[in-house]
């Protein structure tokens, strides 16, 4: 958290569970834990964020996300290992290393190039798969004592990565400062995150949830890290999960890379788009409350006229969705997912039943709502199938739309 006192309010969405908290059938009649869902801005430095209500060693122990399922952010990482390697001439004698490096799917890319590579993952479950894959993993939350730790070992990155991680950190200085640490002399940090000006162009409430602490402007990632020594000196809009910034680091002292005309052509646009002041972020609750009335609309008209609708994914950004809209079994009578980890369980809040993908062709759903509404392409092409019963794909963010 940025340490700031936090009262503008940018977001309520209620009281939710925790949105990859998903239930066992023997959960169902057990209390489930829910906490106020509120994200603020600071008036201060005006990084968007969410009060801690549960640690993160509670979230992130047993964690059901594996970034591999989806082969479009696969294709983003290999293109990005590609480029980043050139650019940074890396090689056996290099090291890579990558904070919340999950199941590994990254790394491997640099592993196959005779690349060493190294990384950081505080959930077991993932982390295990990341070792099946031959990836060397350390299981822990990255902190400034771990990576004093790893520097004194004689670890340091040539190439530090951390791909959406940064909101998940409540501890923001700690983390970067650590990131400093960790770093080679001439070392490059990237790190990738959702950039807030697309949230609130988007309406992209569904991906604020309580594993997320914070939501950054690039104003206030480069505050962020000019605070602890470090220069972002590149930065670029990519277009992945819903619009994000990867932002290009190194030591403040090494001017051997200058810094780009992006940086300061970026920061311009923020300024524009009014990101540096509290009315930019006034109004959003109205926006919500239009497209949560719009797909509470669609899915009741939809069980009135005896039309049926399923389900396709089960990503947290969906649970914020579904909870916000007070969606349950009623008007979806199922999800589906492709991470086996997940068939079988059910949805936090909604207690919606998670199916294996082949669900839908047994059911034949006039409806397939997309949870994972960034990932649309690859979806409504992966089971175009739907389309030889007349079946209609349903994309609920940054308006309900009806796709053929």
């Amino acid at each position: 958290m940025c340490g700031h006192p936090l009262s503008s309010v940018f977001a309520d969405l209620g009281e939710t569970p925790l949105s990859n908290a998903f239930l066992r059938a023997e959960d169902l009649d057990r209390f489930e834990p829910r906490y106020p869902l509120t994200a603020y801005v600071c008036e201060a430095c005006f990084l968007v964020q969410l009060p801690v209500f549960e640690a993160a060693e509670a979230i992130f122990d047993d964690y059901a996300y594996f970034s591999s399922f989806s082969e479009s952010w696969l294709d983003h990482c290999r293109v990005y290992r590609e480029e980043i390697s050139g650019r940074l001439g890396l090689g056996a004698d290099s090291l890579v290393m990558e904070i919340a490096s999950n199941d590994g799917y990254l790394l491997k890319y640099f592993k196959d190039a005779g690349i060493p590579a190294l990384g950081i993952e505080p959930s077991r479950t993932v982390a295990e798969a990341a070792r099946e894959k031959g990836i060397e993993t350390l299981s822990g939350f990255f902190s400034s004592a771990l990576a004093a730790e790893l520097a004194a070992g004689g670890k340091k990155a040539d190439l530090l990565i951390g791909n959406n991680v940064l909101a998940h950190v409540p501890e923001l200085n700690d983390f970067v400062a650590g990131m400093k640490m960790v770093l080679a002399s001439d070392g490059v940090i990237t790190m990738e995150f959702p950039h807030l000006a697309r949230l609130i162009d988007g309406v992209q409430f569904d991906t604020i949830y309580h594993e997320h602490f914070s939501y950054f402007s690039f104003t206030s990632a480069l505050k962020l890290f000019a605070g602890h020594g470090l220069t972002v000196f590149d930065v670029i809009e990519l277009p992945t999960h819903g619009g994000s910034l990867r932002i290009y680091a190194r030591h403040a002292g090494n001017e051997a890379r200058p810094v780009s005309e992006n940086v300061p052509g970026l920061l311009a646009g923020e300024q524009r788009a009014g990101l540096g002041n509290l009315d930019a972020y006034k109004g959003f609750n109205e926006k919500i409350k239009k497209v949560r009335n719009g797909l509470i609309a669609f899915l009741e008209k939809s069980h009135e006229d005896g039309k049926s609708v399923c389900g396709y994914g089960a990503p947290a950004k969906g649970n914020t969705l579904l909870n916000c809209c007070g969606v349950g079994k009623d008007l979806l009578p199922f999800t589906v997912d492709r991470n086996p980890y997940k068939q079988g369980r059910f949805l936090p809040g909604s207690h919606i039943p998670i199916e294996k993908i082949e669900r839908i062709a047994e059911t034949e759903p006039d409806y397939v709502l997309i949870l994972p509404w960034n990932l649309a392409p690859e979806i409504m092409d992966k089971i175009a199938f739907i389309r030889d019963w007349g079946g209609r794909f349903v994309i609920p963010i940054p308006e309900l739309r009806i796709v053929d």
